[in-house]
């Protein structure tokens, strides 16, 4: 069977299995079931397809999904992160569509520290999104952002996926980290922009509402009451991780045992809250794992049909210019995300794609900051991108993919937007790393 043929009959059978209503997470198994037993040599094919799948549960750069997604849960339950964000709410004063400022801007904060984009979604999917809905907003302004920022996390340091991609590319781990400072702070002011713009064409998606004026004194006293002790713990953690003083999954532990801390002090820890807490962090992360897992045994058959490698062999087989090269190569990797989870797209792409991008004359540093841009757009590229099915299952019950789709599509564009301003300026991710 040619690699196309191969290709067409995987994905195929997905969108089939989708369109009949099945959950994607059952679609991915039931398809991969069918690829392995089609590719691998019937039953045999399944039971090691599915015994190699597990492994991609333990990868490390997953380790902090969970403690972080309790990390947010305790935030939430507890009430301390309704205070920060209904802090920075009211410092915003009657800015039109604030709470979508908020959820950029708390959003970017927390992405610093979690390295983890399914984490960051997950968090503030819980966290925002009811009050959004209780206030109004119309969907797209809820998830939109909450879907860019999530993204956030793969390009602002400390990023697992950065220093997992470093150490595939044998790169410098800390240039490309600091790389991505300022293209992830010009994204999220891209999603600032984009946001007064929907706010703009139409004032209805976000509903004014009243909010108290507050005195100096008093947004200072919100500032350091609300605001600071929960920014403040954030901070610490990634200085500690920049300075290499604890690992990421260190750090989530730490984040968590921080929250509890603050949850203590401020008198708003009890049972209730705590059980919750585990029972939603466990919920998202059965979800979030189950996804990758599928995710991950689907990679395998597209390697192991020849699918993947021919798909990409065939894009990267014209003579072009490098530019038109570097366009090849990001398309391949958008269309990949689609269909796999990126630890897996980067361990496929990296061995073919940084030797020809050092071939066609690319700083590495630039280039791999630009295949991390991919990966943060393909985790929200329809229809299989993976933050997707992360807020769907934090969203409203009501909430369609449909929905969740148009919502994204903007946030795209935006990221596509740093794209294209890093293959015009390359200095902007350069210029920091240059310095040292």
């Amino acid at each position: 069977m040619e690699w196309f043929e191969a290709l067409a009959l995987l994905i195929g059978s997905i969108m089939v299995l989708m369109a009949v209503g099945m959950p994607v997470a059952l679609a991915f198994l039931a398809a991969n079931i069918l690829g392995a037993w089609v590719f691998m040599g019937g039953e045999r094919g399944v039971v090691a397809l599915l015994n190699n799948g597990w492994g991609s549960l333990s990868k490390f750069a997953l380790v902090p999904i969970p403690l972080f997604l309790l990390m947010g849960e305790i935030f939430f339950h507890t009430g301390l992160g309704g205070r920060m964000f209904s802090a920075i709410d009211r410092l915003l004063g009657r800015l039109p569509g604030r709470l979508s400022y908020v959820t950029v801007l708390g959003g970017t904060g927390f992405s610093t520290l979690s390295g983890s984009s399914m984490g960051s979604t997950a968090l503030l999917g819980s966290l925002m999104v009811p009050e959004m809905t209780r206030r109004g907003y119309k969907k797209h302004m809820s998830i939109g952002p909450i879907l860019g920022t999530g993204g956030l996390a793969i390009i602002i340091p400390p990023s697992a996926l950065a220093v997992l991609l470093a150490t595939l590319a044998q790169i410098d781990v800390g240039a490309l980290l600091i790389a991505g400072i300022i293209p992830g702070l010009i994204l999220a002011a891209f999603y600032i922009g984009t946001i007064f713009l929907q706010t703009r064409l139409d004032p209805e998606a976000a509903p004014p509402y009243e909010v108290e004026n507050q005195t100096i004194a008093e947004k200072i006293g919100l500032l350091l009451r609300d605001v600071i002790p929960m920014i403040g713990l954030m901070v610490v953690i990634v200085v500690m991780m920049i300075n290499g003083i604890v690992t990421p999954s260190e750090a989530a532990a730490f984040g968590a045992l921080g929250v509890l801390v603050l949850a203590i002090v401020y008198r708003c820890l009890s049972w209730a809250a705590l059980k919750a807490s585990i029972r939603g962090a466990l919920r998202v992360t059965l979800m979030a794992y189950l996804i990758v897992f599928g995710s991950a045994t689907f990679s395998q058959l597209l390697a192991f049909s020849g699918a993947s490698r021919g798909l990409i062999t065939w894009a990267t087989g014209f003579e072009l210019d490098p530019i038109y090269m570097l366009v090849v190569m990001f398309c391949v990797l958008l269309v990949l995300g689609m269909f796999m989870e990126q630890i897996s797209m980067m361990l496929l792409t990296v061995p073919i794609f940084f030797p020809l991008a050092l071939s066609l004359g690319f700083d590495p540093i630039w280039f791999g900051l630009i295949m991390l841009l991919a990966l943060e757009i393909s985790f929200t590229t329809p229809p299989f991108g993976l933050l997707l099915f992360v807020m769907k299952g934090v969203a409203p019950s009501d909430t369609t993919m449909r929905e969740i789709y148009l919502s994204a599509i903007p946030f795209i564009l935006c990221s596509l937007l740093v794209v294209v301003l890093l293959v015009l300026f390359p200095p902007i991710a350069l210029w920091l790393p240059g310095l040292g």
